[in-house]
């Protein structure tokens, strides 16, 4: 039994498959936490169709998708902050309104010069078939990523709290946010690899909304959330072996499992919980 328990850790693609699934979710996870605190869950949306021009254009240039998708997704979040800047539009419809618009661009350059694109693992994403390049060039992008986060964890929360008290504390505002879309789009184009376009949203979402349900305090929402996309992502790559099922498909169906557990079972939050102390309260328990 443990022999088989073992057996996808003498493959050295599935050991590559769960390491690197566990990296790139612990940070997509860590920014989740503050896409829900600002109510941009879009966002992860938004960033992931709007890559889709700078992949077609890093291809008629010759250089690796992964470049023109990070540019890409970072002009896309810049032009959603100048637009809500200048305008008094909501968040809702300038994210939709610049993500169409990107994913529009994009089919336009593909339909004009056809390219020999494999639309469907950027799409669906492959971890199982991912080659040493691009596990080193992901490693990188998560450990910066990591790294930057947690030196500015707290000052991001600030801005993301109050942007008003931010700056009365002498934080400089824009540059933290140029930095957080900045990571978000690295991050993005890294969870590519991972579950593809498609999915990224829920690796960006879905962790943090869980950790939102069994926590009031922020410090400890960003570790819990941390904990579900790292273990939900390598267990993820590690169920695939067996079930020989897409990766991507199997990381955020764990991770939507917890979700409804901790929407049904939070101990402050959940429904039953909540119904139960109703139930009592009504029989003067």
């Amino acid at each position: 039994m443990i022999d088989l328990l073992l057996e996808p850790f003498t493959y050295m693609y599935m050991v590559k498959a769960i390491g690197v699934s566990a990296l790139v979710g612990c940070v997509c996870a860590f920014l989740s936490s503050y896409l829900m605190l600002k109510g941009w869950s879009l966002m992860g949306d938004a960033l992931a169709h709007s890559i889709v021009p700078g992949v077609a254009l890093a291809y008629l240039l010759a250089l690796p998708y992964a470049v023109g998708a990070f540019f890409a997704g970072l002009l896309a979040a810049g032009s959603m902050a100048l637009v809500r800047q200048k305008t008094k539009l909501r968040e809702d419809t300038i994210i939709g309104l610049i993500f169409t618009t990107f994913f529009a661009v994009g089919l336009l350059l593909v339909s004009i010069n056809p390219m020999a694109v494999n639309i469907q693992s950027i799409v669906l994403g492959n971890i199982l078939a991912i080659s040493d390049s691009d596990v080193m060039q992901v490693v990188i992008i998560s450990v910066i990523c990591l790294i930057a986060l947690t030196l500015k964890w707290r000052d991001l929360m600030a801005v993301f709290f109050d942007e008003k008290h931010a700056q009365s504390i002498g934080l400089h505002v824009m540059p933290l946010k140029i930095l957080f879309f900045t990571l978000l789009s690295a991050a993005t184009v890294a969870a590519l690899q991972t579950v593809g376009a498609c999915l990224v949203i829920a690796m960006v979402v879905t962790p943090g909304a869980t950790a939102y349900l069994l926590t009031d305090r922020f410090g400890r929402l960003i570790a819990i959330a941390m904990v579900i996309g790292t273990l939900t992502s390598a267990m993820g790559a590690y169920a695939s072996y067996y079930l020989n099922a897409n990766p991507g498909g199997l990381i955020v169906c764990l991770q939507t499992i917890l979700f409804f557990g901790a929407f049904l079972f939070s101990p402050k939050y959940g429904l039953v919980p909540r119904k139960r102390a109703m139930r009592n309260t009504a029989m003067g328990v």
